[in-house]
């Protein structure tokens, strides 16, 4: 009879980078109500450390809370050697460090005779340093941690990794040409860490939430001093068919089912998480 559970995943370990964040901490909670032991990495040591405690509180798993950076080979082998030790070995991987950046953000979203004018608001005042810190955060703090915690799961046969994507990835939104170009490269490396690892056994897949609101865009879909909705995050709205913003809890369904067993056949796939974003033409 098949499986149609996630009790699978029960006193597996998982690592989530990026963990102390709002999508990081739903992603963990929701992995730790179905038994998973988890280890939150963030670049904050006091947001992974309350992030850890709070899981095993409210779950009853064990967590653990690690300071790392995404970007740093060493450190990253230093976290999963205290991981190795306190849990065992990485079954499974969430790569949910990620953001944008104003310095990578045009102000102007279309360059016309007026926005011509003032170069500095358009593509061509963007910071170059901006641009390569978006990228490096999304791409090689996918990369980074996938060449570090994986070898478990080689060493084991078996495993998964889940990526954090975007619908960015599918259609580039105006202004933050960085982060779409950087969820756009995740979706080609899941593709091809899929492929590479699948005689392995290790599955790679993502999720490609559509607007959540977190830390990284509310400055670009609420306005700092009313609280209302900007002009941005109005238009978003218009072109989700769902009417809404999406809660980050709304993300654990796709996680769970992607890193259990009932996706075993699964791998390579790029799943929108997103109330209709990228189905929707406009008209």
């Amino acid at each position: 009879m098949a499986n149609t559970t996630f009790e699978d995943l029960r006193g597996k370990v998982c690592v989530i980078t990026g963990g102390g964040g709002i999508i990081g901490r739903a992603l963990a909670g929701g992995l730790a109500s179905a038994g998973v032991r988890i280890a939150v990495l963030d670049l904050i040591e006091k947001a992974a450390l309350e992030a850890a405690q709070s899981i095993s509180r409210e779950h009853g798993v064990e967590a653990l809370g690690v300071a790392a950076s995404v970007l740093e080979r060493e450190s990253l082998h230093e976290a999963k050697a205290r991981i190795n030790q306190a849990l065992g070995p990485v079954n499974l991987l969430v790569n949910c460090a990620g953001g944008n950046s104003p310095k990578a953000t045009t102000q102007a979203e279309f360059i016309d005779q007026m926005a011509a004018a003032e170069p500095e608001t358009t593509f061509f005042g963007l910071e170059l340093d901006g641009f390569r810190e978006v990228f490096d955060l999304n791409f090689l703090g996918t990369v980074l941690p996938s060449l570090v915690f994986a070898r478990d799961m080689i060493e084991a046969g078996s495993g998964a990794v889940l990526n954090i994507s975007s619908v960015n990835s599918v259609r580039p939104l105006t202004r933050i040409p960085a982060y779409s170009a950087a969820k756009a490269s995740i979706n080609n490396f899941t593709m091809w860490l899929a492929v590479h690892l699948a005689k392995m056994n290790v599955r790679v897949n993502a999720i490609a939430p559509g607007f959540f609101l977190t830390q990284q865009n509310r400055f670009l879909l609420i306005d700092e001093k009313t609280g209302e909705l900007t002009p941005r995050g109005r238009k978003i709205l218009s072109q989700t068919p769902a009417g809404r913003f999406g809660s980050p809890e709304e993300l654990v369904g796709a996680a769970l089912f992607l890193l259990s067993d009932l996706s075993r056949f699964v791998t390579g796939a790029v799943l929108p998480v997103d109330g209709g974003f990228c189905a929707y033409s406009g008209v």
